[in-house]
C-alpha cells in the first residue's frame, strides 16, 4: 500500500536510537525553578510578589489579552525574584523564579466528565490550564480551537509524525500513554464539533502504530494514519496534505482547509487538564547527545534549568553546540542556564565536530533547493532578495509562507544559509504588513 505523503522534503538520518526505547523517567525535582511569563502569546503579568509562597499548579501570571495563555508555579516553595532572564527562543523575558521547599505541595483540583462538559466548559478549561502548542510553536491552545466567524473544522489531526532527528518524546507517550492520547482526541472532537479523528505517524515507529490503533478499537470515527517516513511530515500543513489531500491557501491556516492539527503532548496534557484537573506545568523532554553519558526521556517541571538536566545526564565529553529542539528547527543555545518551556521538545548536545559549519560559498543554480522546498517556494531566489533588502519581491514570492524547516539549507551543495536568510526576509515583510495595516 502506498503511504500517504507530501510534496518535496527530505530524508535526514532519523539519529533516535539513544532515546527510542528509553521509558519516560521523572527528572529529579529542581531546587529552583525560573517561569517566563511569556509562553505563548501577549506576556502575562505576575500574579505573584516576591516573597510569597506558592503552591505547585497555583496560576502565577496571566493576562486580559485573548491571544495569550497563563502560567503556573511547576513546583511548591517561595518566590525568590521577577526579573528578566534569558529563554531558550533566544530572547529575554520577564520570569517568576521559584525556590522548591522540597515538599512539592499541590493545588487542591479535581477532574471531570468528557460526558458533563460542553464545549465552552473544554475551551475554558483548556486556557485555565495554560495549554499551548508543545510542539515548539507554543501558540495559545483555546484560540487555536476558536475558529474565525465562518469557518469551522471538518477534522481533528494529531501530530505523531516527530519528524525532527534525534527527538522521541511524542513517540514515548504514544507508546506508553495511547488511551490517554484516544481520550484526549475525543475531547478535541467534542470542542471543535469536527466530526473525524486522525492520527498521523510515521511508517518507522510502528510500535506507536500498534498501541495507538489498539486503543482506538471501538472509536468510530478514529483513525491511525501510518503516512511516510519524510522531513518535514509532522508540519501541520504536510500533514493536511497528507491524510486530507487539501492545501492549506498562501497566508492562510489549517482551518482554512477545515483541519485542526494538534500536538501528541498537547492531546496528552488537555486528557491530564480534564481528568485530574492538571495545569500543564510539566512536559516530556528529550535529552540527548554523543557527549552525553546518558541519552533519555525525562518527565520535567516547567521551568527547570537545561544545566540541571545536562548535570543529571552527565556530560563525559567535549560540547560543540547546545540546541533547544532537533538539528533542523531548533535555536542554538549561548548558555545553559536558560529555563524548559511549554514548547521545549528536546535538548540536543553536539560534540564539536557534529557541531562545526561548513563555510559558505556561492550559489551554483542546482535547483536542489527548489526541488526540497515542500511549500513549493524557490529559496535560491528568495535568498538573493532578503540580502538585497529586496523586500517586495520577496514579498512577492511568498516569502512570508516558509515555515523554517530547513529543507533548503540541507540539500545545498554551497552549503548556503538560507534558513537563517528567508527567516530575516520573513520577518521583514511581515513587520511591513503590520505597519501598512
Amino acid at each position: 500500500m502506498k503511504l500517504r505523503t507530501f510534496f518535496g522534503g527530505v530524508h535526514p538520518a532519523p539519529a533516535k536510537e539513544r532515546t527510542k526505547n528509553s521509558p519516560i523517567a521523572t527528572a529529579p525535582l529542581p531546587s529552583r525553578v525560573v517561569i517566563p511569563l511569556a509562553q505563548g502569546g501577549a506576556p502575562c503579568k505576575p500574579l505573584v510578589q516576591v516573597g510569597d509562597e506558592v503552591l505547585a499548579g497555583q496560576k502565577i501570571g496571566d493576562s486580559e489579552a485573548f491571544v495569550s495563555a497563563p502560567v503556573h508555579a511547576s513546583v511548591s516553595g517561595r518566590v525568590a525574584a521577577i526579573e528578566s532572564v534569558p529563554c531558550p527562543t533566544g530572547k529575554n523575558a520577564v520570569a517568576v523564579i521559584i525556590d522548591s521547599d522540597g515538599q512539592d505541595k499541590w493545588m487542591d483540583t479535581s477532574g471531570s466528565s468528557l460526558a458533563d462538559l460542553t464545549a465552552t466548559d473544554i475551551k475554558d478549561l483548556i486556557r485555565e490550564a495554560g495549554l499551548v502548542g508543545m510542539g515548539g510553536a507554543m501558540f495559545p491552545t483555546h484560540v487555536k480551537v476558536s475558529p474565525p466567524s465562518g469557518k469551522s473544522f471538518e477534522a481533528v489531526i494529531i501530530n505523531g509524525a516527530e519528524c525532527e532527528p534525534y527527538l522521541t518524546c511524542d513517540y514515548r507517550l504514544m507508546v506508553e500513554e495511547p488511551e490517554e492520547i484516544i481520550f484526549g482526541l475525543r475531547a478535541w472532537l467534542k470542542v471543535t464539533g469536527a466530526q473525524t479523528g486522525y492520527i498521523g505517524i510515521e511508517d518507522n515507529k510502528p510500535e506507536a502504530v500498534a498501541s495507538l490503533t489498539a486503543a482506538a478499537a471501538g472509536e468510530k470515527n478514529i483513525r491511525v494514519i501510518p503516512v511516510a517516513t519524510k522531513y518535514p511530515q509532522g508540519s501541520e500543513k504536510q500533514l493536511i496534505a497528507a491524510i486530507l489531500g487539501r492545501e492549506v491557501p498562501s497566508d492562510g491556516l489549517p482551518v482554512d482547509a477545515g483541519a485542526l492539527v494538534q500536538n501528541i503532548g498537547t492531546t496528552y496534557a488537555l486528557a491530564q487538564a480534564i481528568k485530574l484537573g492538571k495545569p500543564l506545568v510539566e512536559r516530556v523532554v528529550t535529552v540527548t547527545g554523543t557527549p552525553l553519558k546518558k541519552s533519555c526521556n525525562l518527565k520535567v517541571r516547567v521551568g527547570t534549568l537545561f544545566s540541571d538536566l545536562l548535570s543529571y545526564c552527565q556530560v563525559s565529553s567535549a560540547v560543540g553546540q547546545l540546541i533547544s529542539g532537533g538539528p533542523l528547527m531548533g535555536i542554538a543555545q549561548s548558555v545553559p542556564e536558560v529555563p524548559v518551556l511549554k514548547g521545549t521538545s528536546g535538548i540536543l548536545v553536539l560534540t564539536p565536530e557534529e557541531a562545526e559549519v561548513p563555510p559558505e560559498r556561492a550559489c551554483i543554480r542546482c535547483g536542489r533547493c527548489v526541488d526540497a522546498c515542500p511549500i513549493r517556494l524557490v529559496p535560491t531566489l528568495l535568498d538573493q532578495y532578503c540580502r538585497l533588502d529586496m523586500w517586495e519581491q520577496a514579498e512577492k514570492w511568498h516569502v512570508a509562507d516558509c515555515i523554517e524547516c530547513g529543507c533548503c539549507a540541507y540539500v545545498c551543495p554551497s552549503k548556503r544559509h538560507l534558513v537563517a536568510a528567508l527567516r530575516l526576509g520573513k520577518a521583514e515583510v511581515l513587520a511591513r504588513r503590520r505597519q501598512r495595516k
